[in-house]
């Protein structure tokens, strides 16, 4: 973790103006192909493994605001939502930074740990990516709840699959402190997310 000293950063302006603001976020959903994830087993930690390693690409995604100062992390974990067999849910934290073939059995067990646990307290608040799905909806745009006062942790939605002309394609929602990252950043997450889904098998190992 760095200090990133905003007086002299190129989004000085912007971090000073979005972050007065009482809803400082921006959110925008994108209709993803996944093509190729489609048979992929198990479909969500794959998916996911896709989009946190596209996230954590994105320096802006894995800075936050903690004590007035905006600090940046080498690599952000995922808390993403369990659902439990009466319909409620919980959270499991996971650390992306590995090959998928040594992540997804370790994700797997990580699952099967937080249903026992049926938490939803984060060992690591900062340092994450909230991850959520709807996998019953194909939205086209959704807004989620957040806490007050405001945190800076980017959130990840998504939605169900669906095909179109012979490819399937996935509502991906995006939600950034503007603070923090702009435009640019966001579509630089989407970028490198269908990228990671089109070269799955070069990240398999």
């Amino acid at each position: 973790m760095r200090i990133i000293d905003m007086q002299n950063d190129p989004r000085r302006a912007q971090f000073e103006y979005f972050r007065t603001f009482a809803n400082p976020y921006a959110s925008v959903t994108v209709q993803c192909d996944i093509t190729p994830l489609k048979d992929r087993k198990p479909f969500f930690l794959t998916v996911l493994y896709c989009a946190i390693q596209a996230a954590n690409s994105v320096p802006e995604l894995r800075r936050r605001i903690l004590d007035d100062q905006v600090v940046e992390f080498e690599n952000c974990l995922s808390s993403h939502t369990v659902a439990l067999p009466d319909e409620s849910y919980c959270y499991c934290e996971l650390d992306c930074d590995k090959p998928l073939n040594e992540f997804l059995p370790y994700a797997l067990a990580e699952v099967e740990k937080a249903k026992t646990a049926q938490s939803l307290e984060d060992a690591h608040p900062e340092r994450l990516f909230f991850v959520t799905s709807l996998p019953w909806l194909s939205f086209s745009s959704i807004h989620l709840p957040v806490p007050q006062p405001a945190d800076s942790n980017p959130r990840i939605t998504f939605g169900r699959a669906y095909e179109k002309d012979g490819k399937y394609f996935m509502p991906v929602d995006l939600t950034v402190h503007h603070a923090l990252a702009d435009g640019i950043h966001i579509a630089k997450f989407f970028q490198k997310f269908e990228e990671n889904c089109q070269s799955i098998d070069n990240i398999s190992i």
